[in-house]
């Protein structure tokens, strides 16, 4: 994804010359909310290999993390790092990944890998691997849509272990689950499970309105009772009543964390105790020097309904709760916004500036 923000704000510069604005604008007399706080730092990530971060998960003892699509061939590997943000082991794939940008890791300790990116929408099957412990090598497990290729990069895992896949559009981002089970060495159907729809928001963050509309990251809690989305300015997270993350999705109405001015934000994930979230972003086409930063923020209180619920095991510290002697991003701060004014003409453009930022991103 190393053209994304330079493509984003090629178009961003268009949409400026051209005197379209296409962005929320403060309304009459409408009040303007101080803007969020920026994430607390946890860690640098130093290794020089982990530059186009795209997934992250917390382990009992620091984190899994992965890139998207690398055309270097000693950044397509799964990196295990330590509670301080350092490289710790590496898996190889055994074959190479197309476009990796997701991770999930199930109770059993299993690492979910989801290869797919698809900036394209020319890929014929996407595909899950799975990292099983005691394991050398992952498996590759092909999946295909029923209605043409999507691009995504989110995966949640289900209660009963199947993989869920969050698509990246503006509007309502589909929701894909396999028809029947995975089986390595074959390629088994998607189904469309639903739909879920980002509330309206504010923050600021590099890509604007559509920065505020794209599903870029997923999490599941510890307990297995909350999950998380997140866009590259908010994070989403949904009660999971009964264990049915889809139901939680498509029905329930999230509480928002402000992710504000984040580089690239695509990687979310929970702190062990599940009293966090923590994301970290790209860093490519970022000034020479700058290295991806793992940020914490607060979960907020959960409803009178969901407190009575017995609380979740308590764990370790671990990485969710380390303080790094790292300075706190600086905060850019964009127009506050109260309504949307966007007119017929701002659809059209919308739609062009979507289909600059697909085409604007590297060809894999």
């Amino acid at each position: 994804m190393r053209e994304l923000d330079p493509g984003i704000r090629r178009w961003r510069t268009v949409l400026i010359a051209s005197g379209v604005v296409v962005a929320l604008t403060v309304a009459p007399g409408a009040a303007v909310a101080a803007p969020p706080a920026p994430g607390t730092p946890v860690c640098r990530v130093a290794d020089e290999r982990l530059d186009e971060i795209s997934g992250l998960v917390a382990t009992d003892d620091g984190f899994v993390a992965v890139n998207d699509g690398s055309d270097e061939e000693s950044h397509r590997r799964i990196f295990f790092l330590d509670a301080d943000c350092a490289v710790v082991r590496t898996v190889r794939f055994p074959s190479r990944p197309r476009d990796t940008e997701d991770l999930a890791v199930t109770a059993d300790g299993t690492v979910w890998v989801a290869d797919i990116g698809d900036n394209d929408r020319a890929r014929e099957t996407v595909a899950v691997w799975t990292l099983r412990p005691g394991i050398r090598r992952p498996a590759l497990h092909r999946m295909a849509y029923p209605d043409g290729p999507h691009d995504a990069e989110a995966l949640l895992v289900t209660g009963d272990g199947r993989p869920l896949i969050v698509t990246k559009q503006v509007g309502a981002a589909g929701l894909y689950a396999p028809a029947t089970p995975l089986r390595t060495g074959a390629t088994v159907p998607l189904s469309r499970v639903g739909a879920v729809r980002l509330p309206d928001s504010s923050t600021s963050n590099p890509f604007g309105f559509f920065g505020r509309r794209l599903v870029t990251g997923a999490a599941s809690a510890p307990d297995r009772r909350r999950v998380v989305l997140r866009s590259y300015a908010d994070a989403f997270e949904f009660d999971v009543p009964g264990g049915d993350v889809i139901a939680a999705l498509t029905t329930g109405r999230p509480r928002v964390v402000a992710l504000p001015d984040e580089p690239q934000g695509e990687s979310v994930t929970y702190s062990r105790d599940g009293r966090f979230l923590l994301t970290v972003s790209e860093t490519a086409d970022q000034p020479s020097g700058t290295r991806p930063t793992v940020l914490r923020y607060p979960l907020p209180s959960a409803p009178a309904a969901a407190a009575t619920r017995p609380a979740p095991p308590a764990s370790a510290a671990g990485p969710g709760t380390r303080t790094g002697a790292v300075p706190a991003p600086a905060s850019r701060r964009e127009s506050g916004a109260a309504a949307v004014g966007v007119g017929v003409v701002g659809l059209g453009v919308a739609a062009l500036v979507l289909f600059g930022l697909a085409r604007g991103r590297r060809r894999r």
